[in-house]
């Protein structure tokens, strides 16, 4: 396998002949997310769970099965994502102005999820390094263990994180992602309802906020309602997750509560309680994420169809 050293950089495509592809795509995504308030969070989360499987940000999420191998969009954590429509468009209308496989599924996705979290904000709240290449395997048998599940501990995500090259600080900058966007009632009910198995509440959550909870969740759960996952704010990118995280116990899921059962974790939590701080280090931590172990140079394709194998 050979890799380019060169690359991902910055402006990659400007040498390339699609020179304009990074504005093209913000174009795009920018003209969406005017009209849906909910796709910066849907596009986050596909690139988050593209690059924390195969150790690699390669548009494996977006391959569908083969035969009757599942892909990864059919492991059960990746079922209720959504945004796949809008990567398929923004690729046809790139392919449209720039024929020839010049811009990667991979970059497109990269790119989208920073652009459509960036659109409130007029400007690009983080820097994405593009000229990466699109895996061509995508096995669900690929998810579990790779992705951290709402239930983990707070060990789990440590370790699921330090596999990627990823610290403490990125593991609780990332989790404030949970500031936009919604969740199934099945990802938290339990907390509500079983938490031990014996019909019990989980004692680490907001008594209030868990009883309201219940009311829109009511035992067992219905799979097609959602809640917002950061309360009354889910479409606002900023720094309430952390206020309501470790002010007032209102952490969506276990995962989220573990966060609080970590003393470096709440140091890093009380800092990123500051908007601007969060910011920075949310930056910082999306260009490691987007940087894990990249395919580049001879390795991988660049798909026609971000769905297929070329």
């Amino acid at each position: 396998m050979v890799f380019d050293a060169k690359v991902p950089r910055k402006n990659f495509y400007k040498s390339t002949r699609c020179p304009n592809a990074e504005q093209l795509i913000r174009d795009i995504t920018w003209s969406k997310a005017k009209n849906d308030a909910t796709l910066g969070a849907k596009l986050l989360r596909v690139h988050y769970h593209d690059c924390f499987v195969r150790v690699r940000c390669d548009a494996s999420i977006l391959l569908d099965k083969v035969g009757t191998v599942d892909s990864e969009k059919q492991a059960r954590p990746n079922l209720s994502l959504g945004g796949f429509d809008v990567i398929d468009d923004i690729k046809r209308q790139v392919e449209a102005k720039c024929p020839g496989n010049i811009v990667s599924c991979a970059d497109i996705l990269a790119l989208s999820a920073r652009d459509a979290v960036s659109f409130p904000f007029k400007t690009s709240m983080w820097e994405v390094e593009t000229g990466r290449k699109d895996g061509n395997v995508s096995l669900a048998s690929d998810v579990n263990g790779n992705l951290p599940s709402p239930f983990s501990d707070f060990a789990t995500l440590r370790q699921i994180f330090a596999n990627k090259g990823l610290n403490v600080d990125d593991l609780v900058a990332l989790s404030g992602a949970h500031t936009i966007g919604i969740s199934h009632c099945g990802a938290f009910s339990r907390r509500l309802f079983n938490f031990t198995g014996k019909g019990d509440m989980d004692p680490t959550l907001n008594a209030t906020y868990a009883e309201s909870l219940k009311k829109l969740c009511p035992n067992p759960a219905n799979p097609n309602t959602t809640v917002e996952m950061d309360p009354l704010s889910s479409t606002s990118f900023d720094s309430n997750y952390f206020n309501i995280l470790i002010n007032q116990k209102k952490g969506l899921f276990q995962s989220d509560a573990a966060l609080l059962n970590d003393t470096n974790s709440v140091i890093v939590i009380k800092k990123l309680q500051k908007k601007e701080t969060f910011f920075v280090e949310f930056a910082k931590s999306m260009q490691k994420m987007g940087a894990i172990q990249l395919l580049t140079g001879n390795a991988g394709e660049i798909r026609k169809n971000c769905h297929v194998k070329n």
